[in-house]
C-alpha cells in the first residue's frame, strides 16, 4: 500500500514536470481588460513576440475592455487552466472587490499568480501661471482655503481618481476631486485654471508638460521618473507616505500546473530585462520588474486592502 502510494505521487511528479517541458502546445492567449493604444496593451505587446521566441509559440493579444476589467478577469478565470490563457492583471483588479457588490469570481483564489511586469508612476501637475511652485505650496494654499481646491483626474474608482482622492487625505487637506470623462478634458481643465491640480499617467502629459503647458509639482511614486529627473516625488515634496504607482501583473486560471507557472515566469523575466523591452519601457515611463509568484499573491493582497481603504474614505458607492 505504501509503495503504491509512492509511486503515486512519482507520477504525479513526473507528470507535473512534463507538463512544463512539453508547454506550450498551441498559441497563447493574453487577455487584457483594456482596449488598444494605451499603455497596458502597449507594455504587453512589447514582451509578447520576446515570449513567444523563447517558448516557440505565438502569443495573442486579446483586448476585452469594459465593465471594470471584470469581463476579461472572468474569461481567464474560466478558461483551462493549462497555461495557453493569460491575465494581464492590473490595479484595477485590485480595487474590484471594494467597488463592486459581488464579481463572478475570487480575484486572489481563482488565479494562479505568475509575476510583476512592471509600474507606471503618475504625476501631479498644475497650470504654469498657478502662484504653486511647489507641491508644499499647492497644499500650503489648499489648507488657507479649505474646500475651494479642486484636483482634476479621471474615471471614478479609476488609478487616478483614486490617487487623488488618497493625495487629498494623505495631505490633510480639504479638496474635491473632480473626475472628468478623458485624459484630455483633465488638460484642458488644468491648463485654463478650471481645476488647480491634476493627477494622471506621466505619458499622456508629458508632451505638455516638456512644451510648457503643464508644470510638474511631483511624481506619484517612491522613486523619480528618469525623463523628469528634477521633479521630486510627492515624499519628497513632504507628502509622507504618500507612494502610489499603477501596475501590471500577469496571471493564469488558478489550478494551472506549478511547472508551467515557473516556466512562464522564468521566462517573463527574461523577456522583461532584454535590452530592447526596457528601452521601450523607459520611452513609456515604465518601470519594468518582475516577481515571484507568491511576492505577487502577497502584493495583490495589499494593494487590495490599500484601495479598499480609500474608496471607503472617499465614499465611492458600490457598482
Amino acid at each position: 500500500m505504501i509503495k503504491r502510494f509512492w509511486a503515486g505521487v512519482a507520477l504525479s511528479l513526473t507528470a507535473i514536470h512534463a507538463s512544463g517541458q512539453t508547454y506550450p502546445t498551441k498559441p497563447i492567449r493574453i487577455v487584457l481588460p483594456f482596449g488598444p493604444g494605451g499603455i497596458a496593451d502597449i507594455t504587453t505587446r512589447t514582451i509578447a513576440p520576446k515570449m513567444s521566441e523563447a517558448l516557440g509559440q505565438q502569443f495573442v493579444v486579446e483586448n476585452m475592455p469594459g465593465a471594470g476589467g471584470i469581463r476579461a478577469a472572468e474569461a481567464v478565470a474560466k478558461a483551462e487552466p493549462d497555461g495557453h490563457t493569460l491575465l494581464l492583471l492590473t490595479n484595477g483588479n485590485a480595487v474590484s472587490q471594494a467597488l463592486f457588490k459581488s464579481l463572478p469570481y475570487d480575484p486572489v483564489n481563482d488565479f494562479a499568480m505568475i509575476s510583476t511586469v512592471g509600474y507606471f508612476s503618475l504625476v501631479i501637475v498644475t497650470r504654469p501661471e498657478s502662484p504653486a511652485k511647489t507641491l508644499q505650496q499647492a497644499i500650503a494654499i489648499a489648507k488657507a482655503n479649505p474646500g475651494k481646491m479642486n484636483i482634476g483626474t479621471i474615471t471614478p474608482g479609476g488609478t487616478q481618481h483614486l490617487a487623488g482622492e488618497l493625495f487629498r487625505s494623505t495631505a490633510g487637506i480639504d479638496a474635491l476631486v473632480v473626475p472628468h470623462k478623458t485624459t484630455g478634458e483633465v488638460i484642458i481643465a488644468a491648463r485654463n485654471g478650471n481645476v488647480d491640480l491634476a493627477v494622471d499617467f506621466i505619458a499622456p502629459l508629458l508632451s505638455s508638460i516638456k512644451a510648457g503647458a503643464l508644470r510638474p509639482l511631483a511624481v506619484t511614486a517612491a522613486k523619480r521618473f528618469p525623463g523628469l529627473p528634477d521633479v521630486p516625488t510627492a515624499i519628497e515634496a513632504g507628502v509622507a507616505g504618500y507612494d502610489v504607482a499603477s501596475w501590471n501583473a500577469m496571471a493564469a486560471p488558478a489550478k494551472t500546473p506549478r511547472a508551467v507557472i515557473e516556466r512562464l515566469n522564468q521566462e517573463l523575466r527574461k523577456a522583461i530585462a532584454s535590452p530592447e523591452v526596457q528601452k521601450r519601457f523607459a520611452e513609456l515611463g515604465v518601470d519594468g520588474r518582475t516577481s515571484t509568484p507568491g511576492e505577487l499573491r502577497e502584493f495583490f493582497v495589499s494593494e487590495s486592502q490599500r484601495w479598499a481603504k480609500v474608496v471607503e474614505a472617499a465614499k465611492i458607492p458600490k457598482q
